[in-house]
């Protein structure tokens, strides 16, 4: 399958309310939340125990999904309170809610 026709997605762990943050992109999130949980997804998730799911949202194409990680990333962390919060405002785990 052409690799731009792959869609993916771009989200944000964190260890607690408003607390230490990781924006990432994958193409297969219940794999890559799963990663992250057993400190093997990345070595900033591991060394602060980021292991809440707190916003994710899809992309039709990973070209798009990585181009919105990087805009995200550059964001004032404010910015990213705001984001998560309007959909998830007491920053609970969704991970069973998008995955399950």
């Amino acid at each position: 399958m052409d690799r731009e026709r792959i869609g993916g997605w771009v989200y944000i762990m964190a260890d607690r309310y408003r607390g230490a943050m990781y924006v990432g992109v994958t193409s297969h999130i219940a794999a890559r939340i799963h990663q992250h949980r057993n400190d093997v997804g990345s070595d900033f998730c591991a060394r602060y125990g980021l292991k809440r799911l707190v916003w994710a949202e899809r992309g039709e194409r990973i070209e798009d999904c990585i181009t919105h990680e990087k805009r995200l990333k550059r964001w004032r962390r404010e910015f990213k309170f705001d984001l998560i919060e309007r959909g998830n405002p007491d920053w609970l785990d969704l991970y069973d809610r998008i995955v399950g």
